[in-house]
């Protein structure tokens, strides 16, 4: 027959019952060395902005001290503010969600791109009788619902389902067959085109379109942000727009690359000028990418007439994406 050996203090040897926190002889800590581990752990989920990592370590490391640690104040300090983040009540500097401002007229805007939205509610249902798409989308939202939460990968996936659908509508528009949107998990999404559109003037627009649809899904979120104060919607905002001036920078076969081969050189210069401009007021490093994109095809061969209806959408997109990315909402809420 054999008995269990019990554990002891490593500092004076005390024999410890099962579930002590501390010891009763000399007062140390029984887990100093899983305390130890986990504030590492934390502090370094922390420094790389992982705060839905952070915040389980230091749960776990709560869980290790006994109710009257003096170290207990800390971690609930450093939980209260993981979840300010995580929920989107604070940004990284503990500072409430920042509303871009100076624009006495958004409500117009979000009202108006609410309205685009509905009217298109037919075309947006489309992608969800295509089980190839709804697949894909439940693989996407899979990976970024384990890193981020359910409601902000639900919310992503819908943002960039929108994008995707505005090219649909484009192509539909010209009567060129395509694909309903097919997702890859941790990259994107994508519509497979079954013919190409005839002239630049068209691929531009058909380029155009996926933002153009992807920044009235931004104004839809910027709409519940102001509407519930809820930092997840203004999370979905600022990364919306990220996502679609992402897509104008012209390189590629991104959105961006096929509106500027439609514009001639004047309109190249310009539409740089404006996005400079934007660059300035906003501080956004997304345009600036836009723009040197931009500005290496102003030395590029460009058409002789420039496409004015193009170059009015780019401006439009640019304008738009750089004032709601300076939507601030912290980390995304789970």
């Amino acid at each position: 027959m054999t008995t269990a050996t019990r554990a002891a203090c490593r500092r004076c040897a005390t024999e410890l019952a099962p579930g002590l926190l501390r010891c009763p002889g000399c007062g140390t800590l029984v887990h100093a060395d899983a305390l130890a581990r986990l504030a590492a752990e934390a502090g370094a989920e922390e420094t790389v902005g992982n705060p839905h990592a952070a915040l389980g370590h230091w749960n776990d490391a709560l869980a290790l001290l006994p109710a009257e640690a003096a170290q207990r104040a800390g971690i609930l300090a450093r939980i209260e503010r993981l979840e300010a983040i995580l929920h989107g009540t604070a940004g990284e500097d503990g500072a409430r969600p920042r509303r871009p401002g100076g624009f006495k007229g958004i409500w117009v805007v979000i009202a108006s791109a609410a309205v685009f939205l509905a009217t298109k509610a037919k075309l947006l249902l489309l992608g969800f009788t295509k089980l190839g798409t709804l697949l894909s989308m439940v693989a996407f939202f899979g990976v970024y619902w384990g890193a981020y939460g359910w409601k902000f990968a639900l919310g992503l996936v819908l943002c960039i389902y929108v994008h995707e659908m505005g090219h649909v509508a484009a192509l539909r528009h010209y009567g060129i067959p395509a694909s309903a949107p097919m997702f890859i998990p941790g990259i994107g999404a994508l519509v497979r085109l079954k013919a190409h559109p005839p002239t630049v003037g068209q691929d531009a627009r058909v380029g155009l379109a996926g933002p153009i649809w992807g920044t009235a899904a931004a104004l839809a979120t910027l709409g519940l942000y102001y509407l519930t104060a809820d930092g997840l919607y203004a999370s979905l905002t600022h990364i919306g727009a990220l996502i679609n001036l992402f897509n104008l920078i012209p390189v590629w076969q991104l959105d961006g690359g096929r509106g500027i081969r439609a514009l001639g050189r004047p309109e190249r210069w310009l539409l740089l000028a404006i996005i400079l401009a934007a660059f300035a007021l906003t501080h956004e490093g997304m345009l600036l990418l836009v723009g040197i994109g931009v500005a290496v095809h102003c030395f590029l061969r460009a058409p002789e007439d420039g496409d004015r209806g193009a170059l009015t959408q780019f401006v439009m997109l640019v304008i738009a994406l750089g004032y709601l990315a300076t939507v601030r909402g912290g980390q995304p809420a789970p």
